[in-house]
């Protein structure tokens, strides 16, 4: 059996269902939203919210620039298929209008994306709002940990019913609970701009780096992991790298210590 191999077990769905609705039912709410991509992240998200609250609590929606294609088909048939409800907002307005007013035409494609990635966050917590919902995030500990999601944007959400799983135990999760195999096999993405994939801008692929990143969560160190993934030793400093220039994304917004207890350091609850 290969080595440092995230796996998929089956007492995870569990977990994972009563974690949603335990925060569902201590947030004196009783209904999400979640942004349904098409992709296999927000498809399993929206099966364990279904399995864990029941279909009439929640609401998908489809933030498409444009008019969507394929992933925006999938995401409906999906939806009808789990008995949820499923509305459309295409953003490419609102980004537009965005650009305009501040005069971003110029602009590189990485701030653009994250301007979508923020945009779509804004329907959400706007749908939320007036509908007294809480917003589920679709975020994976393969994007977590390495920092490639959008701060405020993807990042923006209430809870991360899957952020304890990596991308290769999101597919097998995903595959066992039905998701449709067109769907978990699709090519990962994050819809920021036309071509875009998620292993091209990670410089890695998640079979890889999530091989490492378990590594690194067992506190070997790099040339262990080199020698048990057999990968190339310049993968694993990439991914520590990943790691180490994201680490503010992962916490909230930094306060210098002056109380006995202060937010973000040593307060807990």
């Amino acid at each position: 059996m290969a080595e440092l191999v995230p796996r998929f077990k089956e007492e995870q769905v569990g977990a994972i269902k009563s974690f949603i609705a335990h925060v569902v039912r201590e947030s004196g709410r009783r209904r999400v939203v979640l942004g349904l991509s098409g992709g296999v992240d927000s498809a399993l998200v929206a099966k364990l919210c279904v399995d864990a609250i029941g279909p009439s609590q929640v609401l998908a929606v489809g933030l498409p620039e444009g008019d969507g294609g394929r992933d925006l088909k999938d995401a409906r048939a999906w939806a009808a298929e789990l008995g949820i409800e499923f509305r459309v907002v295409d953003i490419a307005p609102l980004a537009a209008a965005f650009e305009q007013h501040l005069a971003t035409a110029a602009t590189d494609r990485t701030t653009r994306g994250n301007l979508r990635a923020r945009t779509r966050m804004i329907v959400l917590y706007f749908i939320a709002n007036t509908e007294n919902r809480l917003v589920m995030g679709t975020g994976n500990k393969s994007e977590l940990l390495t920092g490639y999601f959008t701060r405020w944007g993807d990042g923006g959400v209430d809870f991360l019913p899957i952020g304890d799983l990596y991308k290769t135990q999101v597919r097998a999760m995903a595959r066992h609970l039905g998701v449709p195999e067109h769907i978990v096999a699709k090519v990962p993405a994050a819809g920021l701009w036309a071509g875009q994939t998620d292993e091209e801008e990670l410089g890695i692929a998640y079979d890889e780096l999530d091989r490492i990143l378990l590594g690194i969560e067992l506190q070997l160190d790099a040339e262990a992991i080199a020698e048990k993934t057999g990968l190339p030793i310049q993968k694993v400093r990439h991914v520590e790298s990943l790691i180490a220039k994201s680490v503010y994304k992962r916490k909230m917004p930094l306060i210098p210590k002056l109380g006995v207890r202060t937010v973000g350091l040593d307060w807990r609850e």
